[in-house]
């Protein structure tokens, strides 16, 4: 397992559109998932331990994100081949588990992975209302175990800030998980 860091922002890059089947039955696209003030899509996995560190938080954050006018999806990319826990079913498990706020997406081309430049997970893209780039950086300082409570919410800040202002903060620090698995 490769552990990777995001890249940095690419402020004001357009959101890519999608058309994802989601763990509810539905299909869900990007304009289905945007909230009145902004958008923040997350790769994540089943799988990954640091992932594993920060899905309570990640329902946390998106409950508060959702309240400010933020909607939030999360988007799983990996190749199921070698790693059966990121399967669809095992999604629809964790969905559940976890009481997920916002839709659990399936990218089995994994085209939609390709589209934002997506390279580990978790990571997450966060947009405004004109679905324009303004962070690109970590949930907290969690790794492969949750950080002490208490800690600075990054990406709940940056998003904060994104939706009463339409930007994100210049200062971000990179997510950091495990790569994506892709096919071959």
């Amino acid at each position: 397992m490769a552990s990777l860091q995001t890249p940095l922002c690419a402020f004001d890059t357009p959101a890519p559109d999608f058309a994802l089947p989601g763990v509810d039955g539905r299909v869900w696209t990007r304009d289905r998932c945007r909230g009145e003030r902004g958008l923040l899509v997350m790769f994540i996995c089943n799988h990954c331990p640091y992932v594993k560190a920060v899905r309570e938080r990640l329902v946390r954050d998106a409950h508060d994100l959702q309240s400010l006018g933020i909607g939030c999806v999360a988007v799983m990319s990996n190749d199921p081949t070698d790693y059966p826990e990121d399967s669809f079913e095992s999604m629809q498990r964790v969905a559940e588990q976890f009481a997920y706020p916002f839709p659990y997406l399936l990218d089995a081309t994994q085209g939609v992975a390709r589209a934002y430049g997506a390279i580990c997970t978790p990571d997450f893209f966060g947009y405004n209302a004109q679905l324009k780039l303004q962070y690109r950086g970590r949930l907290d300082e969690s790794r492969k175990e949750a950080a002490p409570a208490g800690v600075r919410r990054d990406l709940f800040e940056a998003m904060r800030e994104v939706a009463q202002t339409g930007r994100g903060p210049a200062d971000q620090i990179p997510s950091m998980g495990c790569s994506i698995k892709w096919a071959d």
